[in-house]
């Protein structure tokens, strides 16, 4: 199957960067390579660092961008190594990094990988493949209570504790095993009432267990303040997300970065000694076009946030 990504936002995010010439960037999640391929494309003699943790991914980006290929380097790695990965490379600063926390055309739509509720498939659901848990561990594996608390919290899914006991109920008798086991279980545990309206109201239960199975949102917050400290001054950080807690992530640690002191107002001199370390780009989130949307309707949920470091 060929490898598609459709590069949301494409060129507000990479505008935002403002590429210069000789200028070292990261794309935290390289995909397709569309972000990098533009990145390149915008100033003489950039260096490119692109990291991902599907190799599949890193082989398609390595052929689109293979008239750059003296300017790339390619690691198969998750972004929140950035540290280790920059002090391997010897880069001590970057000009630029980007992140876009979206699932791939690919990985969404390529049946063996398991993302997909709308395509029968095993239960994978892993970005990288060489890691070892999958989604049918979290769902033949987890505790109703903990399968509840991640509905609840990754997938803000009201019927986690209905959802979870039907999972409890099925697996009793024969382990869970396809995407399509797991959409029936949930729709059926869903009341027929709740569900008018909604297309598909596994879509959340699907969003929890990939977000379990691939740790997103735990790695996030320290990965965001990895990277601002590895930009120079003026180096900026873009960032686009799918979903609100992610955005929710994204816009929080910005906006603890981007304050200064944090002394209570009736002190007569500051002592905390805080600076910012970053001023923010956009207030509010970027939203893709009604044009975009039309051309690509998996960009309709997507928020770019870009900072500034100082």
């Amino acid at each position: 199957m060929e490898f598609k990504h459709y590069s949301v936002m494409l060129s507000e995010t990479v505008d935002f960067l403002k590429v210069k010439e000789k200028g070292i960037y990261v794309d935290g999640t390289l995909g397709g390579g569309g972000h990098s391929l533009e990145i390149l494309k915008r100033a003489e003699d950039v260096r490119l660092i692109g990291i991902d943790r599907d190799k599949e991914a890193l082989s398609a980006a390595e052929k689109r961008l293979s008239d750059f290929k003296n300017q790339i380097t390619l690691v198969h790695d998750n972004f929140s190594n950035l540290d280790t990965i920059l002090d391997d490379l010897k880069i001590d600063k970057i000009d630029g990094m980007v992140l876009d926390l979206g699932v791939s055309s690919y990985q969404l739509d390529n049946g063996e990988r398991g993302f997909s509720y709308i395509s029968d498939a095993p239960l994978d659901m892993r970005m990288n493949k060489d890691d070892e848990k999958t989604a049918y561990d979290v769902i033949n594996g987890y505790t109703k209570e903990e399968l509840s608390e991640i509905f609840f919290a990754y997938g803000e899914e009201k019927w986690s504790k209905r959802i979870a006991q039907f999972i409890e109920d099925r697996r009793k008798q024969n382990p869970i095993k396809t995407t399509a086991e797991l959409a029936d279980i949930v729709k059926a545990a869903i009341p027929k009432g709740a569900r008018e309206g909604i297309t598909h109201p596994e879509k959340r239960v699907f969003q929890a267990v990939r977000i379990e199975v691939n740790g997103e949102l735990t790695i996030l917050k320290d990965a965001l303040k990895d990277a601002v400290k590895r930009l120079k001054s003026g180096g900026r950080l873009a960032v686009i997300t799918f979903h609100s807690l992610e955005d929710r992530i994204v816009k929080e640690t910005f906006s603890e970065l981007s304050k200064g002191c944090i002394c209570p107002a009736d002190f007569p001199v500051c002592v905390c000694g805080r600076k910012p370390q970053i001023k923010l780009i956009t207030r509010k989130p970027i939203l893709p076009s009604e044009t975009e949307i039309e051309l690509n309707s998996r960009s309709k949920s997507a928020k770019l946030r870009v900072c500034e470091k100082l």
